[in-house]
Parts: C-alpha cells; sequence; structure tokens
C-alpha cells in the first residue's frame, strides 16, 4: 500500500510539474480541450494514480521517472537558488527570484510539527495551493485574537504554493529533531514540492532549542537517522542544509556531510560560516573551497556553497575555485534579487564597454588572489557591483511589494522583508561601503516603519505594476491614494516571458483598517524598533529580563534559561562593530 501511494503521488507531482514540451514553461493553455489554470489546479486535487491519469495535464517528464539522485542531480546541477530565509522565502520573494532568473526556491524554514494541523485548500482566486491552519484548531483565546486580524478570517496560511510557476523548482525546507517527525511532516507536502531539505545550520535559539538546525551538527547519529528515514520513505530528492564544523580545518565539515550522503542525502548545501559567526563576519570562504573540493574528489551528489555572494564575480570566483555544483543567495539576494541574471558567461561581457574591467576580474583569477583579500576589494565591470546586469534596487522592490499583493500577503511581513530589502545592518564590514542605500524616492527606513498596510508600502514606493491572476475572468481591483478605481483582467501569463513590462497602480488592499483593537499597531512596534533602533532594541530586551528576576512568577529554570538568552546577546552585540558600522552608513 506504501509503495502504491508513492507511486500514486509521483504521478500526481510529475503531472504538476511537467514543462511544455514546446519549450514554453509559460503557455498553460496549450492543453487538450482549451483547459484554464484553474482546471489544472483542480485536477491536482483529484486523486491520480498511474490507472487513473490526469485528464488535462501532460504526461510525466523524464525528471520523474529517475531515480531520486538523478533527479536530484538535475535538480541541483548549475543551480542558482533562493535561500531558506525565514519570513522572506514566502511567494512574492521565490516567484520574484524566479522572474529574475533563480533556478531553484526553498521555502522559509518550517517546523515539522507546525504543518500537521493545516490542510490543504486549492485558492482559486490567487491560483496557489494554500497550507492552511484551520481557525477551529486553535485555542479560544487565539481565535478571539485572530477575529481582530483581517488577514486570518479562516485559519493561519503557513504555506503558500503557485504550482503552475514554482514546477520542478520548489523545495520544502524543514526544521526538525527527530526522524519520525521528520517524515510526517515530509509525507503531508511532498507532492507540491520537487524536493525535501533539512535544516542542519540555523543557529536561532528558536530551532536549537527543539534540537533542530545547527543541534544536528553536534549529533551525527540523530541527523543521520532523520535523513535515512526520509531518503527511505520520501520518494523525492532528500537534502541537507549545515554549515562549517570548524573554522580552519575542513575534515569535520566533510567528515559529517559524508555520513549523511551515505545515510541517504542526495545533495548538500553548505553555508561558509560556522555556529556563533555574526552576519558582520566574512564568510570563511578558504575553508569552505577545501571542502567542496575535497568532496567533490570522493561524492557524486551536488554540492552547493553559500555565503557573503554579492557580486557575480563572488560568485563566478567561487564557483571556479571551488568547483561546486551550485549557489545559494540569501541576503545578497534581499539586497538586489536581479543578482540572479546571470548574462552572457560566453563572452564574459567583453563585447560591452566594461570588457577593460573584466581584464582585472580575469588575472584574478590567473593570479590567485588570496580569497579574503578578493572577498574584500571592490568589483568593477561587468559582473561588480556595478554591473549592467542588476536593475535598479528600488525597482526590485518595487515589484516585490506587487507580488506581496498579488499573493495577499501579511502586511506585517511584507513589510519586514521591505526593511531588509532596504538596509545593511547584517552584511560583512567590509562589504557596506560598497553597497548603495540610496533610492530615487527618498525612502528610509522610518517611513516603511509607519506602514501597517499594503496600501501602505504602495503608497510610499509609489508602486505601479500589473500582476497577472490565475483565470482568464479574473478581475484586479486598482487604486492608489486619490486615484480612481478601475479593473483589469488578464489571463496568466509571466510577463517576464516576453520582456515586457506592465505598469500600473496595483490592487487596493483591503487590511487598510488601523484602528482594529490595537492589534495591527501592536503586532508592527517589535519590527519597528527592531530596524529603527536596533541598540535600543537590545538594551530594552535586557532591562525586561533584569525586571523579570525580581518577579516570584517565574520558575527558577525560567530566570535560568532568560540570562542564558541574556548572555547570549551581550555578545552578538559588538560596540565597535555597531559604531563603525552606523559612521560607515553616515559615510
Amino acid at each position: 500500500l506504501l509503495h502504491s501511494s508513492f507511486r500514486s503521488s509521483r504521478q500526481t507531482m510529475a503531472n504538476l510539474s511537467n514543462t511544455n514540451p514546446n519549450g514554453n514553461d509559460h503557455d498553460h493553455d496549450n492543453n487538450d480541450g482549451g483547459s484554464t489554470a484553474i482546471d489544472l489546479l483542480r485536477d491536482s486535487l483529484s486523486p491520480q494514480s498511474q490507472q487513473n491519469p490526469s485528464t488535462l495535464l501532460p504526461k510525466a517528464p523524464l525528471f520523474y521517472q529517475q531515480s531520486q539522485q538523478e533527479a536530484a542531480t538535475s535538480l541541483f546541477t548549475d543551480s542558482e537558488i533562493l535561500a531558506p530565509m525565514v519570513r522572506a522565502s514566502t511567494t512574492p520573494l521565490r516567484i520574484l527570484a524566479l522572474s529574475h532568473g533563480a533556478s531553484l526556491v526553498y521555502s522559509e524554514e518550517m517546523v515539522d510539527r507546525s504543518i500537521f494541523p493545516t490542510e490543504r485548500v486549492l485558492n482559486e482566486s490567487l491560483g496557489t495551493i494554500d497550507y492552511v491552519h484551520p481557525k477551529h484548531k486553535f485555542s479560544l483565546k487565539v481565535q478571539k485574537r485572530m477575529e481582530k486580524e483581517p488577514d486570518n478570517p479562516d485559519g493561519k496560511i503557513l504555506l503558500r504554493i503557485d504550482p503552475l510557476k514554482e514546477r520542478g523548482k520548489f523545495v520544502y525546507q524543514m526544521g526538525t529533531g527527530e526522524g519520525h517527525l521528520a517524515l510526517e511532516a515530509a509525507e503531508k507536502v511532498y507532492r507540491d514540492a520537487d524536493g525535501i531539505d533539512v535544516n542542519m545550520g540555523c543557529p536561532k535559539k528558536f530551532s536549537v532549542s527543539g534540537g533542530m538546525g545547527s543541534a544536528l551538527l553536534s549529533d551525527p547519529k540523530r541527523a543521520c537517522d532523520i535523513i535515512s528515514t526520509l531518503s527511505r520513505n520520501i520518494p523525492k530528492p532528500i537534502s541537507a542544509k549545515i554549515r562549517l564544523l570548524d573554522d580552519t580545518d575542513p575534515r569535520p565539515t566533510i567528515e559529517f556531510a559524508k555520513s549523511l550522503i551515505a545515510s541517504g542525502a542526495t545533495a548538500i548545501a553548505v553555508h561558509g560560516r560556522i555556529v556563533g559567526d555574526e552576519s558582520h563576519i566574512p564568510a570563511r570562504w578558504e575553508t569552505l573551497v577545501e571542502v567542496v573540493r575535497q568532496l567533490k574528489q570522493s561524492e557524486s551528489v551536488p554540492v552547493i556553497v553559500n555565503g557573503d555572494l554579492y557580486t557575480r564575480a563572488d560568485i563566478n570566483e567561487l564557483k571556479r575555485r571551488s568547483g561546486c555544483d551550485g549557489i545559494m543567495l540569501a541576503r545578497p539576494a534581499l539586497y538586489n534579487v536581479s543578482l540572479f541574471r546571470r548574462g552572457d558567461v560566453r563572452s564574459n561581457g567583453n563585447n560591452s564597454k566594461n570588457g577593460a574591467n573584466n581584464q582585472r576580474i580575469d588575472s584574478a583569477f590567473e593570479n590567485e588572489i588570496p580569497l579574503p583579500k578578493f572577498q574584500s576589494q571592490y568589483h568593477e565591470g561587468y559582473y561588480g557591483y556595478n554591473s549592467p546586469l542588476l536593475l535598479p534596487r528600488s525597482t526590485m522592490i518595487q515589484e516585490y511589494i506587487a507580488q506581496c499583493v498579488r499573493y495577499k500577503a501579511h502586511p506585517k511581513n511584507a513589510k519586514y522583508v521591505v526593511c531588509e530589502m532596504m538596509n545593511i545592518r547584517r552584511a560583512p564590514t567590509e562589504r557596506a561601503p560598497f553597497l548603495n542605500m540610496n533610492y530615487p524616492g527618498g525612502q528610509t527606513i522610518a517611513d516603511i516603519c509607519k506602514c501597517r498596510t499594503l496600501d501602505d508600502l504602495v503608497k510610499v514606493w509609489d508602486v505601479r505594476w500589473i500582476i497577472p491572476m490565475p483565470d482568464a475572468s479574473a478581475v484586479t481591483e486598482i487604486g492608489s491614494g486619490d486615484t480612481k478605481d478601475i479593473q483589469i483582467t488578464c489571463d496568466y501569463v509571466d510577463s517576464n516571458s516576453t520582456g515586457a513590462e506592465i505598469f500600473t497602480t496595483p490592487c487596493n488592499n483591503s487590511n487598510s483598517d488601523h484602528d482594529n483593537g490595537g492589534v495591527l499597531e501592536d503586532i508592527h512596534n517589535y519590527d519597528d524598533r527592531y530596524f529603527l533602533d536596533p541598540d535600543k532594541f537590545r538594551k530594552e530586551r535586557s532591562e525586561a529580563v533584569d525586571a523579570a528576576f525580581s518577579s516570584t512568577a517565574w520558575t527558577k529554570s525560567q530566570k535560568s534559561e532568560a540570562l542564558r538568552v541574556q548572555e547570549d546577546e551581550k555578545k552578538i552585540d559588538d560596540k565597535g562593530h555597531m559604531a563603525k558600522r552606523k559612521k560607515l552608513m553616515n559615510d
């Protein structure tokens, strides 16, 4: 029965992930009978098997007739991936990255148990598959609070996937500490994903405290059990994202990665920092290169590198030196998503007026500039910081906000990501002077922190994009400020496939009520203080912990945990570093 269900689900996902035989991934209406995108989505929810195949979707491609390892090799070879980022790697950013050249996108890390109570729902108005935690499954206290939040009338959306844009390109990442929990979570979602990834590198408290993330780096037996359990039971590529285990010695990382591969991992992504390294410290490329080189000498699985790839020159250099199979972008993608645009690699830009500058990069390859020096120097030319391949950052932020409107993202989450896109507080200190923080409209973090709705973000950034909806009968309401509302009817097509730019004022968001029992105001305050004055924010949290010690309501264990968190944050708060960063930003 288990084998039969896998065979059925493999066929179902194959149908969802097939590409047009004519090579046009965006032509979804070329099926027999003129099926619409909504028809295809409805069909994806129907039970299907080899005996009861889909009547609407084309036959499964070769990709889904391969073994797990063959499928992983096809998926990850020469890949450029949007990394899993909590709160950021949701549908709007994933779709934006794909539209600008990313070959794969990861979901944000999702704790295994969080997906258990969800229901898989077809959202016909958005053309998405949603995993919704129904309202009735929350406590009465939470239900009452949700009634005041216009974004969660029927439940909380944990995962939203656009199968017609993300098919063949979506990897679901989970945070897990036990094999049986990992399997239960994977069984819930693998039909809508092209791979399952286990987070073994996140050092954040919410992850490590549950035995997940980087906690697995010190427990290889448990890490291997998770991979083995998934590999034996899930008919999709199973990968792991880890980080360096030692700052200079590549051997511990290599041994850990090999143990995962022996347990069934079909791909490994390695972040170039150790646990405890903060983002302002440059990624340890020298150790990372040695890890990848030695892994590729003995293992055949794809190896992905991650860490401080802020320019195409960075990407090309790390690829060349390490021999990796792909790269993964996190903060650099937030800085400018169009970094995924590869350009003409064959000509290396020599046909452009920047050819002279390319000689500097080429000579760097030949003369083997030490990697730390390469990381800290200014990159010029076709693949540099001001590459002609890059689109204006303001355009990327505007398009991101438009995608948030298109996929009805939560306003608080959208605002958080925009703030991350607008600042460089977590970029390596050496690179900060090279990263432009000026915007033509003069927008500031303070302007964004005043926003409470998507419509507020639209107005601040003067967004004027049309994002097509999934059905020919779909109508998008348009309006901003005093602009008169209009309606636009459009088919589900990818405007980037033809290079055409389609602009107008985006849709008016219904979540525009600022006075909603104080709920909307309260949920924004935390992020606002976090971005506006990080030093003061840390101080306030420390004072809150100190005050809690005088309360008899706290148990001894609670006080001990609070003290540990406080000490961790003090280690992070490097006063000299913060002062230096402020001076750089002012300059």
